[in-house]
């Protein structure tokens, strides 16, 4: 088995709010892996004492402990204990209620000899490879079906579709978000290879349309996760005239993760 990863922040100046780990074997079978997308929250008061890479560092840990001990779990339900876990720490001295409390994208992969779990929540990637190279894409497409306007400014997306019904979910302090991710199983044997990345790596094809998802598997089995964001670095740099980056921050905390099984 092969496992690489990689992570690079946006900004020199500003801690990476990407989270990411494999395990293995996770309770002495096969082998899992968290990655989570933290949400900047606007300049201003989110009610929160806590850092973003707080949250993701105290969500991410518990995801993976959860994951690699409690085989009797659901995906969906180690989501719900560990957001609810997450909570409870701060709870005490946080408006967790407060509609930018610390939250984060998640991607979650779990497999054995029989099978691969995955889950999926707001627009962080899991690419899953068949022994004959076919690429599916797992997505919380969401985003993509927001209604016209929606994502104007921060405020109209806080007020209309974050976190609620008919908008889009991340994992911030409500377990029944865990009900909301992309989830299922697929034979073990479907599968020969596996890569999770947050939406600053999968700019590659999502942004930039440097090449389909197959393409984009094919980068990380050649260059290594590193070879990836190099290569989305480059792109971003290029960019200088805001064609393809008009909305969107120049540079994104960008993290991919690589399993060769």
């Amino acid at each position: 088995m092969r496992i690489e990863l990689a992570t690079a922040a946006g900004l020199a100046e500003r801690p990476n709010e990407d989270w990411v780990a494999t395990a293995l074997p996770a309770s002495g079978q096969g082998g899992g892996l968290v990655l989570l997308d933290g949400v900047t929250p606007p300049q201003g008061d989110d009610g929160c004492a806590h850092s973003v890479p707080w949250f993701t560092a105290r969500l991410g840990g518990t995801l993976v402990e959860l994951s690699v001990s409690r085989r009797d779990l659901t995906l969906r339900e180690i989501l719900a204990e560990s957001i609810r876990r997450t909570a409870d720490a701060h709870r005490s001295l946080c408006d967790l209620s407060h509609v930018r409390t610390p939250q984060a994208t998640v991607v979650l992969a779990r497999w054995d000899e029989t099978e691969i779990e995955h889950l999926v929540l707001s627009d962080s990637v899991l690419l899953l490879e068949s022994p004959g190279g076919a690429v599916s894409a797992l997505l919380d497409d969401r985003l993509d079906r927001l209604p016209p306007g929606s994502l104007a400014s921060e405020a109209i997306a806080d007020a209309q579709v974050r976190n609620k019904e008919g908008g889009f979910f991340t994992a911030a302090a409500d377990p029944a978000v865990a009900d909301r991710a992309v989830a299922g199983r697929t034979p073990r044997a479907e599968v020969r290879a596996l890569a999770a990345m947050t939406d600053g790596a999968s700019r590659w094809t999502e942004t930039f349309g440097e090449g389909d998802w197959t393409a984009c598997l094919g980068v990380l089995h050649k260059e290594g996760p590193q070879g990836l964001i190099d290569r989305v670095r480059a792109l971003e740099d290029a960019d200088t005239d805001r064609t393809y980056l008009r909305r969107s921050k120049q540079h994104d905390d960008a993290t991919a993760v690589y399993a060769q099984l």
